[in-house]
């Protein structure tokens, strides 16, 4: 594996061998930011390797402002954003039960945990849920995600409220269960 730095330069001048090897070092990571917005397997696939043509057709855009998994973060985030502004339901981006016991189904599968807080996180909208998971499980500042997004701080300020608000609510009754 090569220095990030010195392959995005390559990528960026037209190195097809360097743009893969990044995309391939970054497909696992993206995939599961992207699984864990939709909460939905096959919507997940579809938009990481959306992402991934995206930044196949951009490579020469790329500014190196941010770390290139930010970028990746960004287009992905936008084409989430973008399907459901056209008006794609909510319902069957999340087929909100089924999907999530399927992803609950799979992970118990392979003898990992699902905590009530991953639960919670799947019953949160996706217009909550995105910034939510990249503040606080990805660490992105608040200007970061209002740029990602390409929606006022003041609207991620009041969606981090809302969805902390909701997923205590949630936790405190399946305590209380």
């Amino acid at each position: 594996m090569q220095d990030e730095t010195k392959l995005i330069k390559q990528a960026i001048r037209g190195d097809t061998r360097a743009l893969s090897e990044l995309l391939q070092q970054h497909y696992s990571f993206l995939y599961q930011y992207v699984l864990k917005v939709t909460m939905n397997k096959t919507r997940a696939e579809d938009i990481t390797q959306e992402t991934m043509l995206k930044a196949i057709e951009k490579i020469a855009t790329f500014q190196s402002k941010a770390k290139f998994s930010t970028w990746l973060i960004t287009i992905a985030s936008r084409l989430v954003v973008d399907r459901i502004r056209r008006n794609e339901l909510e319902k069957h981006w999340l087929q909100s039960e089924k999907s999530l016991h399927a992803i609950r189904y799979e992970t118990l599968q392979r003898g990992e945990e699902w905590p009530e807080a991953l639960q919670a996180l799947g019953e949160l909208n996706s217009g909550i849920r995105i910034p939510v998971l990249l503040k606080y499980y990805y660490g992105y500042a608040q200007e970061e995600i209002s740029s990602m997004l390409d929606i006022p701080v003041g609207t991620v300020k009041s969606r981090l409220h809302n969805g902390l608000k909701q997923l205590r609510k949630e936790l405190t009754e399946h305590e209380e269960a």
